[in-house]
């Protein structure tokens, strides 16, 4: 989340129940892309097999970047 914000990044984030991470993120083009960079490696400790992303138009609906459940 912090580095999302750093970014200057909106969108929300959550776990899924099967392992997996699902998030949108929405700012400038080469923020996403470094955010999708980090997503490639993770946190410390994280286990990241494949990173699928797909570009959408950006909706403008978010005010910030949340941890949704």
């Amino acid at each position: 989340m912090e580095t999302a914000q750093s970014l200057n990044l909106t969108g929300w984030v959550r776990n899924l129940a099967d392992g997996r991470v699902e998030a949108v993120f929405e700012g400038k083009d080469e923020n996403v892309a470094t955010m999708l960079d980090w997503c490639r490696k993770g946190p410390p400790y994280a286990v990241v097999r494949d990173v699928d992303a797909r570009e959408e138009t950006p909706t403008g609906e978010f005010r910030d970047f949340r941890i949704t459940r």
